[in-house]
């Protein structure tokens, strides 16, 4: 087998009172795209930034084609053919493309840029990416977040990089603008270019990786392992240290004999999704699983009233809610865990205690005026009651963690004391440990009595949380059963042939 293209041996690296890497080892081939996993505070953040030359290494070894190197800056790093693409894009929003490219290592003569030169290299660069409608001259602030992130690509590329780091790339990004970067990934894969990949979706790991390294308390833990075969089981393991079993908490008392606190009855809404109808009891989980573009978001949607029905109609607790009226629903007690946490679901630059409070403004005015301390108070006791870490509710939450951020959402409606909780991709850019302290939650407002239905594309998940799954193909329910009758496989093969049953229709 030929040299590894990029070997880190034995890792460490130390902080005051912390030792953030413990030995870590990682090796990458040219023209693979390794996945990196592992739970926050894994050690994989730090040790993207000591191959990026952010950090110094403490202890151990980094080769680059079997010869020891060392990356005493981020330039360092850059003249080797490494480049890094983070989370948090490092673009300046009020320059152009082809200046944001080549930022840091302009074309020049005498002392002049030459921008000329820049625009035509942006724009090869770009159309190799298979963006030619994106022009050099364009402000990056202008640029969608997809966007965005292929400009960061391209700046990957114009340092010639054999080795791009990509840290959570599709945390912003919408399904087509995934399948996107997919098709980019495997272009760049297939010209030889070593892909790092960073991400908590493991369905994004199975579609886009070669092989895994999994990191845990700042060690290695697994290494070489394929990344389409290895059981979702064994890497939940790998990483948290738990089984399965134990991450989706399973019901301890049986479902109380009770009226549906929601009923659904013959909702649609047209080019979407028709004639949907299922109820929920107190303390009952219902899952709607099915491929994107299915309509389940959509679904959940409209009954919290943020879509306004064709037909159908919406019962909380007996009482019919008001077509398209989200402020009907809140007031009826139904709360909605948005798909898109950050753009629908949070105000990202103001406080913690305000993003839980937003529900429940009215219980802390008097006269028109806020009282903002009992306000503050009621919100640190929501955000407690779900553990949100750190413990501080005036923080801006844009520094918290997904999973924590998702954790504020769910604290919002339990101050406000939702009786039907509408959870949209509650586990998504969450790691697992934080996932699985997101299941336990919903477990336990489903023991309260709270009624609650989760959207997931992750199947295994809708099957471990709910105790009963609605299959959604092409806007219809084919399937309705327990969860515990049905497994993957089945939900997979239902789908499917509601598509074959759809050609056949159509031939």
């Amino acid at each position: 087998m030929a040299t590894p293209l990029l070997e880190m041996r034995g890792i460490v690296k130390e902080f005051p009172g912390v030792r953030a890497l413990d030995g870590v080892d990682l090796v990458v081939r040219a023209g693979e795209v390794h996945c990196l996993l592992g739970q926050n505070g894994a050690g994989k953040s730090t040790l993207i930034k000591v191959l990026a030359g952010a950090h110094g290494v403490d202890d151990g070894t980094i080769l680059w084609e079997g010869e020891p190197v060392t990356f005493a800056d981020p330039q360092a790093a850059l003249r080797t053919g490494v480049a890094t693409i983070y989370q948090e894009l490092d673009l300046v929003d009020g320059l152009s493309v082809a200046d944001n490219v080549f930022l840091g290592h302009e074309s020049s003569r005498g002392g002049f840029t030459r921008n000329a030169d820049m625009n035509r290299s942006a724009r090869e660069l770009l159309k190799t990416l298979g963006h030619p409608e994106i022009r050099p001259t364009r402000e990056v602030g202008s640029l969608s977040a997809a966007g965005k992130q292929i400009v960061s690509m391209a700046r990957a590329l114009s340092r010639d990089a054999k080795v791009i780091v990509m840290d959570e790339p599709s945390a912003v990004l919408d399904p087509d603008e995934v399948k996107g970067l997919f098709r980019v990934v495997d272009d760049l894969r297939a010209a030889g270019t070593a892909i790092i990949y960073i991400s908590h979706r493991l369905e994004e790991i199975r579609r886009i990786g070669d092989r895994l390294t999994v990191l845990k308390d700042g060690r290695t833990v697994a290494g070489d392992l394929p990344a389409k075969d290895t059981p979702t089981s064994e890497l939940i393991t790998l990483m948290t240290g738990r089984t399965v079993s134990s991450v989706f908490p399973r019901r301890t008392t049986p479902l109380p004999a009770a009226d549906p606190l929601l009923s659904v009855s013959g909702l649609g809404r047209a080019g979407e999704f028709a004639d949907v109808s299922f109820d929920v009891r107190p303390g009952e989980i219902i899952g709607l699983a099915g491929l994107v573009g299915a309509g389940r978001s959509e679904i959940v949607e409209t009954v919290f009233g943020a879509r306004r029905a064709g037909h159908g109609t919406v019962t909380v607790d007996g009482h019919k809610l008001r077509n398209g009226a989200v402020d009907a629903a809140v007031a009826a007690g139904v709360g909605l865990c948005p798909e898109e946490r950050k753009s629908q679901g949070l105000i990202l630059d103001d406080a913690v205690y305000r993003n839980i409070s937003l529900a429940s403004l009215g219980r802390f005015s008097r006269y028109g005026v806020s009282t903002e301390g009992a306000e503050r108070s009621a919100a640190r006791e929501a955000a407690r009651s779900v553990d949100v870490r750190p413990d501080a509710p005036d923080r801006v939450i844009r520094t918290l963690s997904g999973g924590n951020q998702q954790k504020v959402v769910l604290a919002r409606w339990l101050l406000r004391g939702c009786k039907v909780l509408l959870l949209d991709e509650p586990t998504r850019g969450v790691d697992v440990g934080a996932r699985a302290e997101i299941y336990a939650l919903v477990r336990q407002l489903a023991d309260s009595g709270v009624a609650i239905v989760v959207v997931s594309s992750d199947i295994e998940e809708v099957l471990g949380l709910s105790d009963r799954v609605l299959v959604i193909a092409d806007g219809a329910v084919v399937h309705d059963g327990p969860s515990d009758a049905i497994d993957a496989s089945g939900v997979l093969d239902r789908i499917l042939a509601t598509h074959e049953h759809q050609k056949e229709d159509v031939a």
